[in-house]
């Protein structure tokens, strides 16, 4: 723990508060502490742990385990590689096949690293983080490894055709680390080495260049950012051809949304024989910074500079529109000659998601009022655009270049498409003509069905509608709304309303076997169990609904994520932060209103940010539901700053400690507007003690101080792995999801 982070520090804004009587809870790890979680979760499991959580945990847990799931693989030479977790393998195998056996129904896996026999050898929980396969000759990769599902994690190189680690190569301790190969026994490494070495939100601020053999202490220093910036990020754009130059990236992450970019070709800090320079004093001469405005995203693609703006942004040549896409040539950037040219403008209706380079094309994955769409811009037609086909109403298709280095699958691409009532399809196609090597010269795109998901859940009689909701200041708000085909509009519908609403987060339709399983295929008795008809600790004795209502699932497009692009999220910032919680309001209003539930049968769900949304809700709107669950969120903005990895959100939420923040900042923490009241609906809390990016202790705090003041049906959870998804495996997401969905029935139900 950090010493600005000790329960004795307080906001400046102190003044303006009640005492903090739940300070003691963020030791996180103190016996005391421990032993009130224990004694919270045996209180809730045994509230909520019956036959019913066994049944929706047990079905999760098969679905999640299923050896009918899509493999999803990524090319890294003549090797299609995939992390898989199953029920024999319940913390996974790395794995890699080659095309001819992954385009069977039953590929051929080589097992690379046996994650259970691993974590049972080193007697460490080990949970996957991903690897980075060394370009070059795909011979080596880093390897990284969370010991208990957060966000730090082990580094250790590995040899992928010895299976082993490889004894004397990298091997970087548990952190917050970002790094990116340069060559062969180079790494380009930010991570933790002492207290200087980090920033005020917890993440390194010190680049490192480190050769193989030698300690993090002794590697230079090439690049550093200021302490109370959120981080440097570090990256490389290394190419197994000799057509491009090999570069390195260094990106200052001012804060949320505003950073600046340098790059460096890495011939200019290459000596005769052949060995990068690891002096500051060479990588200071040789990086170019990118000069565009702190709040214009750069990337980089081979000799293109790409830039998105967050707001309009009015070069000296031209204007590019917020969430619009411009590029530049890579030498004129480097004379800092700027002038870019526009290849996308959003409309009210149109936003960027994403995009993907094969080696002649760029594809845009765009929304249209949260519908998708793809883009095809020929790089060696001036940009000329077509449409890719295929894309169905309700459904989101992303795509995903196989391997653009290999002249075999330059441009070839992966599709996925998705839909709340769809499995998803994995597709392999191409665009364009390819090279002979790939045995396609059409030049109109060509795809072919790979591998479809089975059907985890019933979706017999249901349908997917879109609707609008009128916000508080006349914007309009889309929401999916996912359940039975003849809903009867009576307002005795279960009903789950989830949303995020935050860091231009977008949420889409897509298959969720968690939803449809935890939710969309429950069904009311009508009647309640006799245990639950003589409870008073959950739900309304009062309420019996009527015999096979099904769950209804609706996701709202709130203000604050990313579906209409920046202004999208930038519109309820700071102090319009209200804005999103005033939309997903007028979605739960709206809901009300077509008479598809009622505030006594209506649930919020949320996590994170999202754990803030319902928070909110909760605190704000009580009259509007029956119940929340509220998961791994933040709750006191008060103390956010001063928590886990909270410092590196003030650009979304204002800081606290500014007393012209904090008077707009007290109006969404949850934490201070509980009020001396009882007609809280029931709530559920639940986090995980290894959360080192939120941290557990804001809904400790809630849950008790709720429960001091004497509030009925507030309940907690707290996981001790699984970091801030607390899912370290599948058996967890099955228990902590379970937990979730029986609360929020029995709450609405009574069953």
């Amino acid at each position: 723990m950090r010493e600005e982070d000790s329960p004795s520090a307080a906001p400046t804004t102190s003044a303006d508060l009640p005492e903090d009587e739940n300070l003691w809870l963020e030791d996180i790890y103190g016996e005391k502490q421990i032993a009130w979680v224990k004694d919270q979760n045996s209180k809730t499991l045994e509230r909520f742990h019956d036959g019913l959580f066994d049944s929706i945990s047990g079905d999760l847990r098969t679905a999640l385990d299923s050896d009918d799931r899509i493999p999803m693989v990524t090319k890294r030479g003549d090797h299609f590689y995939n992390f898989w977790r199953d029920q024999t393998n319940p913390k996974g195998l790395w794995r890699r096949t080659t095309w001819d056996s992954y385009r069977t129904d039953s590929p051929d896996w080589d097992v690379l690293l046996d994650l259970d026999a691993l974590a049972a050898e080193e007697d460490t929980a080990w949970v996957w983080s991903g690897a980075m396969v060394r370009r070059s000759d795909n011979r080596r990769a880093l390897v990284l490894l969370s010991p208990d599902g957060g966000d730090s994690h082990r580094v250790r190189e590995f040899d992928l055709e010895d299976r082993t680690f490889v004894d004397g190569g990298f091997d970087i301790p548990a952190a917050k680390t970002r790094l990116a190969w340069l060559d062969d026994d180079t790494v380009l490494v930010a991570t933790e080495t002492d207290a200087d070495s980090l920033t005020t939100s917890s993440y390194p601020r010190q680049a490192r260049a480190l050769r193989r053999g030698q300690s993090l202490d002794d590697a230079p220093i090439v690049a550093e950012v200021p302490r109370d910036h959120v981080a440097i990020f570090v990256g490389s754009d290394i190419r197994p051809d000799t057509e491009t130059t090999d570069r390195a990236v260094i990106v200052d992450a001012i804060d949320f949304f505003n950073s600046t970019m340098s790059f460096l070709d890495l011939t200019d800090i290459t000596s005769a024989d052949g060995s990068l320079s690891v002096e500051p004093t060479a990588w200071a001469d040789a990086l170019n910074r990118v000069d565009v405005p702190t709040d214009v995203e750069v990337g980089f693609e081979r000799d293109l500079v790409l830039f998105r703006p967050q707001s309009t942004w009015k070069s000296t040549t031209t204007e590019v529109a917020a969430g619009g896409l411009a590029i530049a040539d890579i030498d004129a950037v480097k004379e800092g000659e700027i002038a870019p040219r526009v290849i996308f403008t959003p409309d009210a209706h149109t936003s960027l998601q994403s995009f993907t380079f094969t080696r002649d094309y760029l594809v845009l994955e765009l929304l249209a009022d949260v519908q998708s769409k793809l883009t095809v811009l020929d790089l060696g037609n001036d940009f000329a655009e077509s449409a890719l086909p295929g894309v169905p109403a309700n459904h989101m298709v992303g795509l995903g270049a196989v391997d653009k280095h290999d002249p075999a699958t330059a441009n070839d691409f992966w599709m996925v498409s998705t839909g709340f009532l769809t499995p998803s399809t994995l597709s392999y196609g191409t665009l364009g003509p390819s090279d002979e090597a790939a045995g396609t010269n059409s030049d109109e795109p060509t795809t072919e069905v790979i591998k479809s998901a089975p059907a985890m859940f019933d979706a017999e009689g249901l349908s997917v509608e879109q609707h609008f909701a009128t916000s508080a200041d006349g914007t309009k708000i889309p929401y999916f709304q996912i359940g039975a085909d003849d809903l009867v509009l009576d307002g005795d519908n279960p009903t789950l309303l989830d949303g995020y609403g935050g860091f231009e987060v977008s949420r889409t339709p897509g298959y969720s076997p968690v939803v449809g399983i935890g939710w969309l295929s429950r069904s009311t008795a009508g009647q309640k169990s006799d245990e639950a008809a003589g409870a008073t600790t959950a739900g309304d004795s009062t309420n019996t609904l009527p015999a096979g209502r099904g769950g209804v699932y609706v996701l709202a497009n709130i203000r604050g994520g990313g579906e209409y692009g920046p202004e999208w999220h930038t519109s309820a910032m700071r102090e319009n932060r209200m804005r999103c919680y005033e939309d997903h309001s007028a979605v739960a209003r709206d809901l009300i209103a077509r008479g598809v539930t009622s505030p006594k049968t209506l649930a919020c769900a949320g996590g994170s940010n999202g754990g803030l949304l319902v928070g909110n809700m909760l605190t704000q709107y009580p009259e509007l539901f029956g119940a929340v669950s509220c998961g791994v969120p933040l709750l006191d903005m008060a103390r956010y700053t001063k928590l886990s990895a909270g410092y590196s959100w003030k650009a979304e939420y204002g800081d606290p400690d500014v007393a012209e923040d904090w008077a707009f900042i007290k109006e969404f923490s949850p934490y201070h507007l509980i009020e001396d009241r009882q007609d809280y609906p029931p709530v559920l809390f639940w986090t995980a003690t290894s959360d080192d990016r939120v941290g557990p202790v804001q809904a400790r705090k809630m849950a008790a101080r709720m429960q001091a003041q004497g509030i009925e049906n507030v309940w907690f959870f707290e996981d001790t792995e699984g970091g801030h998804s607390a899912a370290s495996d599948n058996e967890q997401t099955a228990f902590t999801r379970a937990l979730s969905y029986r609360f929020m029935w029995n709450a609405l139900t009574g069953e």
